[in-house]
């Protein structure tokens, strides 16, 4: 139209002694690259106003979710059902989509006519009609017995608000059924089967052709994720981070946005590159955008002939060269917007490079001999740093409806599949109950010491009788030892009640040739370490109390006296295995005859955590560590503790929780995935309830579970990559990492890229729920173990409530996003009589030694008096 204003201008404006001027009097029309990319940029702002809650209703560009959430990935299979209404006429589709190893799309399809008294009476009257072609339809195919998914093109003004339900706004194209507008269209057309009875469907989705192109090019390239239509009018959609869609709940994943981007410029933000004809089309047409669609100098002769004039062969080219720039402009300002969208998809992405295919439909992009070409040039030229794909839809309108209720139903099946393997790892409120009753039973039989040979769970006494009153003070040096490194620290407790703590300390690493080597050489190389540390501190000579965190398997006789049962973690120094490490350590003190330590107490992390807390807050009697592994202690009553003589006072018992479940107390409640972590770990059978709740074991799980679905056609495609079947290749931080609030997809992306996982979108999500789900389990297992220790020690004391503090340390407690809550979450619903709180230790294996000395030392020196 454009076009044709131009021409009527130049036959009677021009001389034919000036048609050379006529490049010169269009030089304004041509767009140049800096221009293209300012539009470009206009249009960037436009689409994020569309996408505001705020400023989307005074937005040119409005940015429609269209509640379609996934493209086709090439699982999808089945029969559907299509209604195309856009129009007169109106088609019903029947789609077969195959999937066995190749992607196969079968079609029938039949038009049938809308007679102007239906299109002109009541909504009724025309819902009745189409249910009526449908029926028919169905009767040829023989397929009304069957309970078909229906996709549904409904190209009229409306306002979406699910993926099956969508409110007309006006009719438009000479309908006028009374009774529609304002209704949604879906429950229309149900009703109207309905009264049918005759057969029935299952209406999925409701689309515009625009989303229909790019579901159709999506099932043949996976990696369109834009749709494009250039006729008769012009739009755009394309998926769109769900973060980013104010107007739609939800931050996970992404959503088609159906840009009506015609309006483009309605604000007046194009108004310095429109040109006189624009505005004179504006004013005398419905519909701007339409043009000439001739070729060549030859047809503009014709052309001219049939609008009555005579043309010479300068007019001739003169008309050409009109229309060569006309479609020009057009694929220009169609490049300029798609550039913008291209941009921000890789912005979105966070890819340096974007990769992206563009599904186009609409006659003048498939008639119009050089739009193409010029549009695809135009935008590989604003964005270099885009591989661009341009793929023409066959049918979207009609096949691209079926193929949004393939894609909804794909996801649908397989959503249903996941979460029915996901199941058995989401625990009720019941079941958690059940977990912490066992608990209390498998407590109760590592106490007695009739059951305590053959329980799981040891309630092994550690002898520190008291936890920190405030009182303590002095100098103390501990040892930490549960690896190749170990640390000497000298801690100094200040005086007065809760005074506070300053520690100093170093690490020292341990030779393989000492760990492999004799006792002797090991405890020596200790004690040297401790000179070492002394001589730093300026302490040298001086004689201190001193706790030692010793972390491998070992029978505690008292406080001061442990033997070591076996040497874990690589350790295999000879001679130590059935000693005292207490005397091994003082029989080194003694060699070197350089210094004198008084070794008061041994003791685990755990014990160390509570004491630790303890110092800081008077009603912590539990701790708690949930890290690489996980265990817990408390302060028990002594007449329970019927391994030690002895009726009165307290003892903090080390309980040993990790092996809870290995007399199959747990059965239950373990999956196939626990059965498969065990059956290959260092020791099948053992530790059955660590393996459930900590970080060493998490990580693998997750792993077991991508797998299984992987396998299944789930996750990834279908498409398991090596590193994926290597154990261990999945550490529990990038649970932790997966699970973070600030943690958007794309970084989830390349976590999964980083193990050699090609993933979409859809595909984080669904890494991000099965770390969500094995993190949540594990974390109201401890929850409901913990709610077990807590109850037992306010029914000890005959309390109707008890207000405890609980000492916590390890690395998945304290980097998780969301264990710490949801464990606390669990206690509070479990114990309700416990009013618990939660105190974070520092540094509980070290400090938490010294403070054990400390208390140790004040009770033995307030027995001297």
């Amino acid at each position: 139209m454009i076009a044709s204003h131009l021409l009527a201008y130049f036959f009677t404006e021009l001389n034919h002694d000036q048609v050379q001027k006529v490049d010169q009097y269009l030089y304004h029309m041509r767009l140049s690259d800096e221009t293209l990319l300012e539009i470009s940029k206009r249009f960037r702002k436009e689409m994020e106003k569309g996408l505001g809650a705020t400023t989307h209703p005074t937005a040119a560009v409005k940015m429609l979710p269209t509640f379609v959430r996934s493209t086709p990935d090439g699982t999808e299979h089945g029969e559907f059902l299509a209604l195309d209404l856009g129009g007169t006429n109106f088609r019903v589709l029947w789609v077969k989509v195959t999937d066995n190893g190749l992607q196969k799309v079968e079609m029938e399809n039949q038009i049938y006519a809308i007679p102007e008294d239906i299109m002109r009476g009541s909504g009724t009257q025309l819902f009745d009609h189409i249910a009526e072609c449908l029926a028919n339809f169905m009767d040829k195919l023989q397929i009304k017995d069957k309970k078909l998914p229906l996709g549904f093109t409904f190209s009229f003004p409306c306002h979406q608000t699910k993926l099956d339900e969508s409110f007309l706004v006006s009719w438009t194209k000479g309908f006028k059924s009374s009774g529609v507008e304002g209704r949604d269209v879906v429950t229309l057309i149900r009703k109207a089967i309905q009264r049918r009875g005759d057969f029935d469907i299952d209406i999925v989705a409701v689309v515009n052709d625009t989303v229909g192109t790019m579901m159709t090019c999506g099932y043949d390239d996976h990696n369109c994720e834009i749709g494009l239509i250039v006729g008769t009018g012009s739009n755009a959609c394309y998926m769109e981070e769900m973060r980013h869609i104010d107007m739609v709940e939800g931050d996970e994943g992404r959503m088609c946005i159906n840009m009506e981007w015609g309006a483009f410029g309605d604000d007046g933000s194009l108004n310095d590159i429109r040109t006189e004809f624009d505005q004179e089309i504006d004013m005398g047409s419905l519909n701007p955008g339409k043009q000439l669609e001739k070729d060549g100098i030859r047809k503009a002769r014709e052309v001219l002939m049939r609008l009555g004039l005579d043309p010479t062969q300068e007019d001739c080219v003169a008309t050409h060269r009109i229309c060569q720039i006309v479609s020009t402009r057009s694929a220009s300002l169609c490049a300029a917007t798609l550039a913008a969208v291209l941009q921000r998809i890789k912005e979105n992405k966070g890819e340096e490079r974007l990769r992206s295919t563009v599904g186009v439909d609409g006659s003048v992009y498939k008639k119009h001999p050089h739009f193409a070409k010029c549009l695809h040039k135009t935008v590989r030229r604003l964005v270099p740093d885009c591989d661009v794909r341009f793929l023409r839809s066959e049918d979207g309108s009609g096949k691209g409806a079926a193929m949004v209720t393939a894609v909804a139903y794909r996801l649908a099946d397989q959503h249903r599949a996941r979460q029915k393997t996901l199941e058995p790892l989401q625990l009720s409120h019941d079941q958690l109950l059940e977990v912490k009753r066992r608990m209390k039973v498998e407590m109760e039989r590592g106490l007695s010491k009739e059951t305590h040979a053959i329980a799981p769970v040891k309630m092994l006494p550690t002898y520190v009788c008291a936890t920190p009153d405030g009182t303590e003070k002095g100098d103390f040096l501990a040892l930490d030892l549960g690896g190749t490194n170990f640390r000497v620290l000298l801690v100094r407790v200040r005086n007065g009640k809760w005074g506070g703590v300053e520690m100093h300390n170093k690490i020292y690493a341990i030779p393989q040739e000492v760990m492999h080597g004799t006792g002797d050489e090991l405890f020596d190389h200790i004690v040297q370490c401790i000179a070492d540390f002394l001589e730093y501190m300026g302490m040298k000579g001086v004689s201190l109390p001193l706790g030692f965190t010793f972390s491998f398997p070992c029978q505690q006789n008292s406080l001061d006296e442990s033997i070591l049962l076996k040497w874990t973690k690589g350790f295999k120094a000879s001679g130590c295995e059935g000693e005292d490490v207490v005397t091994l350590l003082k029989e080194a003190i003694h060699r070197r005859e350089e210094f004198d330590l008084d070794v008061v107490a041994v003791v685990n992390d755990t014990v160390g955590t509570m004491m630790t807390c303890g110092f800081e807050d008077p009603h912590c009697e539990v701790g708690l560590i949930v890290g690489t592994g996980s265990n817990a202690c408390y302060m028990e009553e002594m007449r329970n503790v019927e391994l030690v003589e002895g009726e009165e006072g307290r003892m903090c018992v080390n309980m040993e929780w990790g092996a809870f479940g290995d007399n199959g107390c747990l059965d239950d409640f373990c999956t196939e995935f626990d059965v498969a972590v065990d059956e290959l770990s260092l020791n099948p059978g053992k530790q059955r309830f660590e393996k459930m709740i900590s970080g060493m074991y998490l990580g693998e799980i997750v792993r077991n579970i991508l797998i299984d679905f992987t396998k299944r056609g789930l996750l990834f495609r279908g498409r398991i990559s090596e590193r994926l079947k290597t154990r261990g290749i999945f550490e529990t931080k990038f649970l932790s990492q997966i699970e973070s609030d600030c943690l958007a997809l794309l970084q989830v992306r390349a976590i999964l890229q980083h193990l050699g996982l090609e993933s979409t979108c859809d595909d984080s999500i669904i890494v991000k729920e099965v770390c969500t789900v094995v993190a949540r389990r594990a974390a109201q297992l401890c929850g409901a173990g913990m709610a077990a220790v807590v109850d037992k020690i306010r029914e000890n004391r005959g309390l109707d409530a008890l207000k405890v503090t609980v000492g916590v340390d390890g690395t998945l407690y304290k980097l998780h996003p969301h264990f710490a809550k949801v464990m606390h979450e669990t206690v509070k619903d479990l114990a309700p009589k416990c009013d618990v709180s939660f105190l974070q230790s520092e540094d509980g294996s070290g400090k938490g030694a010294a403070l054990i000395t400390a208390v140790a030392c004040r009770i033995r020196e307030a027995g001297q008096r």
